[in-house]
C-alpha cells in the first residue's frame, strides 16, 4: 500500500457520524498534514471529535445545505463521510419533526419519497448526497484517500488459522453476503456448518451479531463481512472496531473474516489484541486471491 501524501496544510472535511472511525480518520489527517473541518451529525457524534477540528459544527442528518456551506465556508473542498448513521432512528415516530431538512435536504430526498422508481437504500439515498454536495462544489472522497493505511490486507490478522470447517463456512457466507450486497441490504452474514444464522439489513452489524448468538447459543459461528459488489469507496465502506469484536465476543462467535483492500480496521492494533484475547480469528480475504473455495459435494457428504 502506498503511503498517503503530505496534504500540506489542506483542509479537509469529516461529517461525522456514530463510532470511532470519525476520530481515528481526523487523527490520520493531522498527523498527515492536514486541517480539519468536522461537522458532526446530531445525536450521533463522539464528543471527542471536537478537540480534533480546527474548525467544528453541528447539523441535523438532513441539513444538506448547511453542511455544504459550513464546508466551503471552512474552506475544505474535499470531504469525506465517516461513522454510521443510525438509520432506525430515521424510522422512530416523529423522526421527520427532529430531523427536519433544509431546501437542499428537500431537494436531495423529496424524489426517494415521492417517486416510485427511486427507493431509500443506503446506495441510493447517500449517492444522492454526494451529488448533492459535489454540486454545492466539495467533493467527496474515500476516508482511505486521506488515510490509506486504514484498509485491510490479506491473511491472518490476529488469532489462530482457520480450520477447514470455518474455511468452508466463510466461503459459505462469502457468497451469500456478496449477493445480500448485490440488492444493498447488508453487508455481514453470520454462518454455522454452512447454514446462515442471521443476515443483517437495516439493524447493522453488532446486532445481527448478537442476534445470531440468542439463535445459537452454542456459539462457534463465523462471521462475513464483505463490501457490496457495486460498492461506491467514497462512502458507507465496511468498517470493523472494537465495538464489533465485543459483540461477537459475547455472542460466541469465533471468526470473523473480511474483505481485505475494501474494509476499513479502526485502530488495527488495538483490534488484533482484542480479538486474540477474546479466541477470535480476525482474517482479511479477497475475490482476487484469498477466499477458499467452497466445494458444494464435500458440503454435502
Amino acid at each position: 500500500m502506498e503511503p498517503a501524501r503530505g496534504l500540506d496544510g489542506e483542509t479537509i472535511g469529516i461529517l461525522a457520524g456514530w463510532g470511532r472511525y470519525p476520530v481515528v480518520v481526523a487523527e490520520a489527517i493531522r498527523r498527515h498534514g492536514g486541517r480539519t473541518a468536522i461537522l458532526t451529525i446530531r445525536d450521533h457524534a463522539d464528543a471527542a471529535l471536537e478537540p480534533l477540528a480546527d474548525v467544528h459544527g453541528t447539523v441535523g442528518v438532513a441539513e444538506i445545505g448547511a453542511a455544504i456551506d459550513f464546508f466551503r465556508r471552512a474552506g475544505a473542498r474535499r470531504a469525506t463521510m465517516a461513522g454510521k448513521i443510525h438509520k432506525t432512528k430515521l424510522f422512530a415516530r416523529r423522526a421527520w419533526l427532529h430531523h427536519l431538512p433544509d431546501w437542499r435536504g428537500l431537494k436531495t430526498f423529496w424524489p426517494h419519497f415521492v417517486s416510485r422508481r427511486k427507493d431509500n437504500r443506503d446506495d441510493s439515498l447517500l449517492a444522492a448526497i454526494a451529488a448533492a454536495f459535489e454540486a454545492g462544489g466539495v467533493r467527496i472522497c474515500p476516508a482511505t484517500a486521506f488515510a490509506p493505511e486504514l484498509l485491510a490486507t490479506p491473511g491472518l490478522l490476529a488469532g489462530r488459522p482457520l480450520s477447514a470447517a470455518e474455511r468452508a463456512d466463510v466461503a459459505f457466507g462469502w457468497r451469500l453476503a456478496k449477493e445480500l450486497g448485490r440488492h444493498d441490504i447488508g453487508q455481514t452474514v453470520v454462518v454455522r456448518r454452512r447454514a446462515p444464522l442471521a443476515l443483517e439489513a437495516i439493524e447493522g452489524t453488532d446486532a445481527c451479531i448478537r442476534r445470531a448468538g440468542t439463535l445459537c447459543p452454542a456459539g462457534g459461528f463465523v462471521i462475513v463481512k464483505v463490501a457490496k459488489p457495486q460498492q461506491d469507496l467514497r462512502y458507507d465502506m465496511p468498517t470493523v472496531g472494537i465495538g464489533t469484536l465485543e459483540s461477537i465476543r459475547a455472542a460466541g462467535g469465533r471468526v470473523l473474516a473480511i474483505e481485505a483492500g475494501r474494509t476499513i480496521l479502526v485502530d488495527a492494533a488495538a483490534l488484533a489484541a482484542a480479538a486474540a484475547a477474546g479466541g477470535i480469528s480476525l482474517v482479511g480475504f479477497s475475490d482476487a486471491d484469498g477466499v477458499p473455495a467452497f466445494d458444494e459435494g464435500a458440503a454435502a457428504a
